[in-house]
């Protein structure tokens, strides 16, 4: 990738085909020329679904979900918000919103624009909850879509794949969310706060990238690790 620094907060400054973007600590992707912040696969009420089939997690995903993409919206006063697909856990994940978090999504909305890109669990977007729905926006010469377009692609900026890569560090193997980007297109790592991941090196990712990937890891910093250093798992998580 391009000439690239580390901002003091601790996000990764970089350019993706050409545009300057950040990858934030959190996981979202910051636009910064646009103000345009953009995460994906939140799965608000990931955790009531698995309760109704009797795997019982504590119901509280959609809260700290929001409670992070409000943070960064506090940061950094976006215009607009892109929720990147999957935003909803599943069809009827509206019904199971709280109606606090229902309040939150709508107040959201009358503060920017909010665009909620369809994925393959809600494929009605946004619904009554707030802001507009799209198949795909383009932003800042970016195409921002949910599920990425075979074959590599320049200027793509997809989710769906919840990219994880495992390290060898000092104290052992560490697994951690990561963005995935060769410097032409990029997958973001998932944001909600249940969402699973697939290691970068799973055959799923493999055909999407010109080069080889470089993964920029989710810590205190974002880290960027060569695919060479990246390890692969027995299993990989994937939701």
């Amino acid at each position: 990738m391009n000439v690239s620094s580390l901002a003091d907060d601790g996000a990764f400054a970089t350019r993706l085909a050409g545009t300057d973007v950040v990858f934030r600590v959190s996981g979202a992707l910051w636009l910064p020329a646009e103000r345009t912040l953009v995460v994906a696969d939140l799965h608000l009420e990931k955790g009531s679904a698995y309760a109704a089939r009797g795997q019982l997690l504590p119901p509280y995903d959609t809260r700290e979900t929001l409670n992070r993409l409000e943070r960064e919206v506090a940061i950094l006063a976006p215009r607009t918000v892109v929720l990147l697909g999957d935003t909803l856990h599943d069809g009827g994940a509206p019904t199971r919103i709280g109606e606090e978090e229902r309040a939150r999504l709508r107040a959201l909305a009358e503060r920017v624009r909010l665009i909620w890109v369809v994925g393959n669990h809600d494929p009605e977007g946004a619904g009554d909850l707030g802001g507009e729905t799209a198949d795909v926006v383009e932003v800042a010469g970016l195409s921002l879509r949910h599920e990425p377009s075979p074959g590599p692609v320049e200027g793509e900026v997809a989710g769906h794949l919840h990219p994880c890569a495992r390290v060898k560090g000092a104290a052992g193997s560490v697994r951690r969310p990561c963005f995935a980007s060769d410097g032409n297109r990029l997958i973001l790592p998932a944001f909600g706060a249940y969402a699973g991941g697939l290691n970068l090196r799973d055959p799923a990712f493999a055909g999407l990238f010109r080069l080889p990937p470089t993964g920029y890891l989710l810590a205190r910093r974002v880290a960027a690790v060569p695919f060479d250093k990246m390890r692969p798992d027995q299993r990989s998580l994937a939701s």
